[in-house]
Parts: C-alpha cells; sequence; structure tokens
C-alpha cells in the first residue's frame, strides 16, 4: 500500500476550477495564498499523524510504500499557463489500481499536472515487477476545459460542473473499484469523456458504473458511497437519498453525522471526512481515533475499527482512504452482483 506524505505541501495557484469544490469560506484563503506553503504547524501535525498511521497499517501487515518529496511551490508551466503544486498526500486522487494494471490519472487541477512524478520511482518498480503500467491521455488543460460562465449553483441547486468535454480528464478518487465492477461519478474534476476513456482502457473484463448523487459540489465518490465488505455499503444519508440499484440486495448503512468540531481547519472539504474510512479486508476499518459514532456504527455493522489519529491530516483534503493506495491484495478478482 502506498501512503502519501504532505512534504513541502502549499496553497496551489488561484485557478477558477478551485471555487467549484472548495469551502465557501475558503476561496479567499486560497486567492490570498495561492503559491504559499500550508502553515508550518499544521503541516507538522499532518505529518506526525501520518507516521502513525504507517505504523499501525504495518503493525496490522500491511506493506507501506511512500512517494518521493519533490517541488511543490517551484513554477512550471505549458504552452498555455504557469502553476506552482499542490502536494502528493493523496495517491487515491493520481493513481487508479485495477488488477494488475496501474494508471496515471489524467487530472483536471492544472497544481496537479506533474503530481504523478512523486510516484515515478514506485511505478518503474511496480512495471518491473510485472505490473502493467498506463497513463490517460495528457490534458493540456487550456481554458476551453473549463466552463468559462460557470457559477455556483449553492448547496441546494442543480450540479453544474466546472469541466468541460473538451478533452478527457478524471481524478482516481472519482472511481470506486467492487470487484469486476468500477462505480464511477462525473464531478468537477471527472467528465464523460475521461470515464469514456477509461471504460474502453479496461476492456470487457470490467464493467463502469455511472451514478449520480445530490451533490451540488462533487470532487471525488469515497465521502459519498463506501462499499466495505461484500454486501455491506455505506452511504452518506444526504447525497444519496436513494441507493441505486445495482446495491438493492446489499446491507446499507447511512453513515453517522460527522463530530469535527466547527473551529477545525478544512481547507478542501467537508465534515463528511468521516466516511473516508480505510478497509484493510472483509473485517479491519481504520477510523479516526476521535470520531466515536464512526466507531460505533462500524462496529455494529459487523466490523472491527482499527482506531487512528488523523484530524490534522483532514485538514488537506482527505482522510484514510484517499491519503492510500492498495496496490497488492490477497485474494481472487471476483463479481459482487
Amino acid at each position: 500500500m502506498i501512503v502519501g506524505i504532505i512534504d513541502d505541501a502549499s496553497f496551489p495557484t488561484f485557478h477558477m476550477s478551485l471555487p467549484s469544490v472548495l469551502p465557501g469560506d475558503q476561496v479567499e484563503t486560497f486567492r490570498s495564498q495561492a503559491g504559499r506553503p500550508f502553515p508550518p504547524h499544521q503541516v507538522e501535525a499532518a505529518r506526525r499523524e501520518l507516521e502513525e498511521f504507517v505504523h499501525i497499517l504495518e503493525g496490522e501487515g500491511v506493506t507501506v510504500r511512500r512517494p518521493e518529496p519533490i517541488p511543490q511551490r517551484q513554477v512550471y508551466s505549458t504552452l498555455d499557463w504557469a502553476s506552482t503544486g499542490l502536494y502528493a498526500a493523496m495517491p487515491r486522487d493520481a493513481l487508479l489500481v485495477v488488477g494488475t494494471e496501474i494508471i496515471e490519472a489524467p487530472m483536471a487541477w492544472r497544481s496537479r499536472y506533474y503530481e504523478s512524478l512523486a510516484y515515478r520511482p514506485l511505478l518503474k518498480e511496480y512495471f518491473q515487477g510485472g505490473a502493467k503500467w498506463s497513463a490517460g491521455p495528457k490534458p493540456e488543460l487550456t481554458d476551453a476545459q473549463f466552463d468559462q460562465t460557470w457559477t455556483d449553483p449553492g448547496e441546494e441547486g442543480p450540479q453544474r460542473l466546472v469541466v468541460t468535454e473538451f478533452e478527457p480528464t478524471f481524478d482516481a478518487a472519482d472511481f470506486t473499484r467492487c470487484g469486476r465492477d468500477i462505480i464511477a461519478q462525473k464531478s468537477n474534476v471527472t467528465n464523460e469523456f475521461g470515464i469514456e476513456w477509461l471504460r474502453r482502457q479496461l476492456g470487457d473484463e470490467y464493467v463502469v458504473h455511472v451514478f449520480e448523487f445530490k451533490d451540488s459540489h462533487p470532487m471525488h465518490i469515497d465521502a459519498t458511497l463506501v462499499p466495505m465488505a461484500p454486501g455491506k455499503l455505506l452511504i452518506h444519508p444526504e447525497r444519496v437519498p436513494e441507493v441505486p440499484e445495482l446495491f438493492k440486495s446489499w446491507d446499507v448503512m447511512e453513515a453517522p453525522t460527522p463530530v469535527i468540531p466547527d473551529g477545525h481547519p478544512l481547507y478542501m472539504t467537508s465534515k463528511w471526512l468521516n466516511m473516508n474510512i480505510l478497509m484493510l479486508d472483509h473485517e479491519r476499518v481504520v477510523v479516526e481515533r476521535q470520531d466515536e459514532p464512526m466507531i460505533q456504527a462500524v462496529r455494529k455493522f459487523g466490523f472491527t475499527p482499527i482506531l487512528c489519529n488523523f484530524r490534522n491530516f483532514n485538514s488537506f483534503g482527505g482522510s484514510f482512504h484517499c491519503a492510500t493506495l492498495d496496490v497488492r491484495r490477497r485474494g481472487t478478482l471476483e463479481s459482487y452482483f
């Protein structure tokens, strides 16, 4: 399993794609702090939690690998634009593992254009070990990729996405693997073009299902709908008002209300990161140590919670699922539907 790093985490160069997913009270922060590091004390607190997380995973028998730091505040450019970076904290966003294939995602944020370079040493190693290494078409990310007339639909408004269909883009975290079935959503970084590219890339061995949820600012599916084990599904109680037909025969648990304090900084996400758990197998699940409602909920649902402090890492836009990428798992490829 790859676990991300928080080294050099920085506010990215501001771009119109950011307000479509940022909390409203953080847009001006990202605008005014563009190109600067995140507060060092917050980065250090998140780094300590990542080290604790790695220690816990290794104690549970997981082989943990880490990406290489790359400079995040160095300006880079294409023929059309220039930007600085963000971080290499969330391997789940940049890479998609399906079977023996590892796919570099063609991400839509300019600040993440070179993020996969942090994982290149590992990708080369996995390739030498027999993995298939692929990459989505490297996007241009010109202004044509973004709806220049985009306005915020509000929390109750109809879904309006900032990405266009100019070229294929997707974050790997907008797909969740479920055996031979891949669950996907369109979002403010993932378009139909990108989903269709992945569908053709994977071929007939996998079926890609596309769902739309009640989410006016969608980005990444792993805090909305989370298959926990065969026959058991965790859902967001508001974004998933009706369980998709595919999962009708499954046991369903609504995620408990998050308990992250109002004053805790969350730069890029809502409090529903409490759903961003990590399944180690059909029984063990990593849960935030301070999230007692989720701890009790997963225990009641039949799982064994493994507790880890992660609230400071949450500030940077992800939790246990975002911060990891499971590269190899024991077991065989199955169909659960």
